[in-house]
Order: C-alpha cells, then structure tokens, then sequence
C-alpha cells in the first residue's frame, strides 16, 4: 500500500475536498477562575481581620505615643516619638501587682475547678448510658447559650444573703459555673472521638478502668484540656461586669479589668496610661495562645466535629 504524499511532503497543498488541519484550541491559563471566585472570600476575610486587629493595634501604638501626640488633633498611626513613660505610669499605679495576683489567682482557680468536674461529666455523657442522659445534655447547652450577664443581679443576692460579697471566692464559683458548660461540651466531643476500643484493650491487659482512662484516654485528651483551659482563662481574666459589681468595700480583692478603670476621674483619663495597661493586661493570654496555638486550634475542632 502506498504511502499518501500529503504526508510525505508537507508543502505539498492536499487535494481539493480536503479540510486543512484542525486550528489548535484556545487554553485558558489554569488557576483564573478559581482565584476570581475566591476574590469576594478573600476581601472579606481581609475586612473581618482589619476591623478586628486594627483596635489592638490602635491601642499598643497609643501605650507608646508621648500625651501631646495622644491629644493632637491630627491621629498619627505610628508613633514617631515612641516613649515608654506610659508603661512605667501603670506598673507603679498603686495595687498593680496586687490586683495582676488577685486577677492569676481568681483565673486559675476557676479553670483547675472547671477541668476537673467537666472532665468527669463529659465521661458519664460520653461513656456511659442512663436514665436522664439526654435531658442533662439539652440542660448543659441551654446553659452555654444563656447570657451570665442577666444573671448579675441574681448572683449579687445570693452573695450578700451568704456573706460572700468582697471575696475573691465569689468570683471564682462565678467564673467557674460560666466555663463549665462549654467545657463539658468540647471535652465530651474529644472523648467521643477516641475510640472506646483503646480503653478496653487497655483492660483486657490488666488495667482497671480508672487505669486505662489516665494512662490510655487522658495523654490524648491533651489538645482538648489545652483548648478548653485556655478559654476558660481568657473568659475569667477579661470578666469585668461581676468584678466590679461584687467587689464593692474590700478594694484589695479587686482584679485587673476593674483596676484599668482607676485611670478615669473627674480630671479626665489618661489614655496614654490606660493603653498602656491594656497592653500589660493583654499580654500573658497572647502570650500563652501563641505559644499553644496549634494544640489550642486541634482541640477546638476536634471537640466540635464529633460529639
């Protein structure tokens, strides 16, 4: 069979009734679409970190700006004459390191209390089965979602009724009963992902079932204690409302969110001051989150997905 010229010698023209080659399709470059699509989800996310990056900013640049820039009519967003007078206003203010060990002491209490009795109420939820099971799990979200601040005159009565007003403990059982529902939800979510396999394989081999809990199930609830510990201490560091609504005569039992307040009188307040407390204040969460980051972030997915 002989070959077709029109192969053989390409600058030949082929025969008429031919169709030429095909012209080549148009590529359209790869990756284009996506990045148009994704182009509103980027600007937004873009906003949403501004506006909520933008006050601390606004506030660390103002701990650092001298008064007469602070009150210039002209706002200034870097601090071209940085000055560290501020900081040292507020760590001599009266009470800071007593009300920086009121705030520690209130904070942790609160969180050691909350991990203990969540952790072995998320157990009874997510490892055994009785009667009312469901009810006190509809009864611990109901809780969650209820606005605490509704609930300060309640809590003001019953301190003074048992004579708890001006006391540190107060403030503690307070911060305590309003972490406990989130952390019994996250750390039941964490222990329903864990295999209850791993604790009986852990029983089989001699292990009584306090033993396997603490040696098989607790190392690996370590993201979720992590996550919810460092929620509960953000939520009672920060809390101001309780603070300074029960605290009333015994000024010493003050904590720090009330004590950043002292910088406002009748005279005016120092802004410079107060900035530059609010920084102080900031920093030992910032601080802790940054450096558990990415076991904090593990265990709040994890105790949201399952559970």
């Amino acid at each position: 069979m002989r070959p077709r010229l029109g192969h053989l010698h390409p600058d030949r023209a082929d025969p008429p009734g031919r169709a030429g080659p095909a012209p080549a399709p148009h590529v359209q470059a790869r990756g284009s679409r996506p990045v148009i699509k994704r182009l509103p989800i980027t600007l937004a996310a873009l906003s949403v970190l501004v506006v909520s990056v933008f006050p601390v900013y606004w506030m660390v640049v103002t701990a650092f700006k001298p008064t007469r820039d602070i009150q210039a009519d002209t706002p200034q967003f870097l601090p071209l004459h940085p000055t560290l007078e501020h900081f040292q206003t507020a760590v001599n203010a009266e009470g800071f390191v007593l009300f920086w060990r009121n705030s520690l002491l209130v904070s942790l209490g609160a969180v050691l209390l909350s991990l203990v009795v969540a952790l072995l109420a998320a157990f009874a939820v997510a490892r055994m089965r009785w009667r009312g099971r469901k009810a006190f799990i509809l009864m611990v979200f109901i809780a969650q979602m209820a606005p605490w601040e509704a609930l300060l005159i309640p809590m003001f009565i019953i301190a003074r009724d048992t004579g708890m007003l001006d006391k540190l403990s107060m403030l503690t059982l307070i911060y305590f009963m309003s972490t406990l529902p989130f952390t019994i939800v996250t750390l039941r979510g964490f222990l329903a992902a864990i295999p209850e396999e791993l604790e009986e394989a852990a029983q089989m081999d001699g292990a009584g079932r306090a033993a396997a809990f603490r040696k098989v199930v607790l190392p690996l609830l370590a993201p979720g204690l992590m996550s919810t510990s460092l929620f509960g201490f953000i939520t009672a560091w920060n809390e101001f409302a309780f603070a300074n609504a029960l605290i009333i005569k015994n000024q010493d039992d003050r904590t720090l969110p009330v004590w950043l307040s002292s910088f406002s009188n009748v005279f005016g307040t120092d802004w410079g001051a107060t900035m530059a407390a609010a920084t102080l204040f900031m920093l030992p969460v910032l601080l802790i989150f940054l450096i558990l980051q990415r076991r904090v972030t593990s265990g709040i997915i994890a105790g949201a997905v399952k559970g």
